[in-house]
C-alpha cells in the first residue's frame, strides 16, 4: 500500500464526490488531514454536513466543507460547477467516488439507466466541466490528479452501443459492470488526450477492492446475511478501501503518470477489452453526444 508518511498537501484542493461516507468519507478524511482543502460533493445535504463536521473535529483541519452535487442530473452538475468556480479555487486532485449499484431498473431524470448515469455519464460531465480549472491548478513539478473509481467487475462488463441504457434486456449486475467498464475507457481515454495536449493533469483509475460499504443494500436478504457472517474475512474496511485512492490522489509515486489502473496500491493490469483504442474513442464520442457537450471541452461548456 501507500507509504506510512504522505507528503503534506497544505495549500492545495480536492473535490470527492459521495466523500460523505464509505470510501469517500475516508478518502477525504485523510486528504483533510494531509492539509488540504477538501470538498464532499453529495446529494444528502444533511448526511454531508455531519461528516463535515466529523472530519474537522478529527483531523483539526477546519478546511472541510460539503457541496450539493446530484450526478443523476446534468442539471445539477452544471449548478454544482458553476458554484465551484465561483469560490476561485484551484482544483488540484478529482476523487471520482459516488456510485449506485444493483439497483431495480429505473432512469434518472435525464432518462439515462442509472448506473451508466450516475456512475459514468455524471463523472464524465463532471470531469469535463471541471478540466480548466485541473489545468490551470497542474504544474510540471505538480500535475493535477484525477483518480476515478471502477471494480474488478469491469472485467466482465459489456459495452452494448445498441442498447447503452439497457432498456431491452436488464440485469442489475450486468448494468453495473457496463458502468465501471465504461469509467476505465473513458480513464484511458482522456489521459490519451491530455497527454496529447500537453496538460499538466493526470487520469487513473482505481479498483477499491471489495469493500463494506452500504452499496450492497440491493443485493438479496440471503446474500446480505452472508455478507453480515463473512465480512471480517472477505471484504475489506472502508479505510483499507481508500488506501488506494488515497495513494493514487497524492503519492509521489504517481507524479506525472497517468493511464494506469492500480489495485491493492499497485500498478495493475485491466481487462483487455479497456485498452481498445477504438472503443475508448468510440465511447467518447457517444457519451459526449449523451451529455450535449463538444467532443474536446476547453472550458466551461
Amino acid at each position: 500500500m501507500y507509504p506510512q508518511v504522505l507528503p503534506p498537501q497544505k495549500a492545495k484542493v480536492a473535490i470527492v464526490t459521495g466523500g460523505a461516507k464509505g470510501i469517500g468519507y475516508e478518502t477525504a478524511k485523510h486528504l483533510s488531514r494531509l492539509g488540504m482543502h477538501v470538498i464532499i460533493a453529495g446529494n444528502h445535504e444533511n448526511q454531508g454536513k455531519l461528516s463535515v463536521s466529523r472530519i474537522v473535529k478529527e483531523t483539526g483541519n477546519d478546511k472541510v466543507e460539503f457541496m450539493f452535487l446530484e450526478l443523476a442530473s446534468m442539471h445539477s452538475i452544471r449548478q454544482f460547477v458553476q458554484n465551484f468556480k465561483a469560490k476561485n479555487l484551484l482544483l488540484h486532485v478529482l476523487v471520482n467516488n459516488a456510485a449506485v449499484m444493483l439497483v431495480p431498473q429505473r432512469n434518472t431524470v435525464d432518462g439515462f439507466e442509472e448506473h451508466f448515469g450516475v456512475n459514468y455519464l455524471g463523472h464524465f460531465l463532471l470531469t469535463h466541466l471541471l478540466l480548466d480549472t485541473l489545468k490551470h491548478s497542474g504544474s510540471h513539478d505538480h500535475n493535477a490528479r484525477i483518480v476515478t473509481l471502477s471494480s474488478a467487475t469491469h472485467y466482465i462488463g459489456e459495452l452494448n452501443f445498441n442498447d447503452l441504457q439497457s432498456r431491452r434486456h436488464y440485469s442489475p449486475h450486468g448494468a453495473y459492470a457496463q458502468s465501471k467498464l465504461a469509467l476505465v475507457l473513458f480513464s484511458y481515454e482522456l489521459q490519451q488526450r491530455l497527454t496529447a495536449e500537453g496538460s499538466y493533469v493526470t487520469s487513473n483509475v482505481v479498483d477499491p477492492g471489495v469493500v463494506n460499504t452500504d452499496l450492497y443494500k440491493h443485493t438479496s436478504w440471503l446474500f446480505k446475511l452472508c455478507k453480515w457472517l463473512t465480512s471480517w474475512l472477505f471484504f475489506k474496511t472502508a479505510a483499507q478501501g481508500a488506501s488506494t485512492v488515497i495513494y493514487a490522489a497524492v503519492s509521489p509515486d504517481l507524479e506525472g503518470v497517468g493511464g494506469v489502473y492500480l489495485a491493492n496500491g499497485q500498478k495493475t493490469k485491466s481487462a483487455d477489452l479497456s485498452y481498445d483504442v477504438d472503443l475508448q474513442r468510440k465511447l467518447w464520442t457517444q457519451s459526449c453526444k449523451l451529455v450535449g457537450i463538444p467532443e474536446w471541452c476547453q472550458s466551461d461548456c
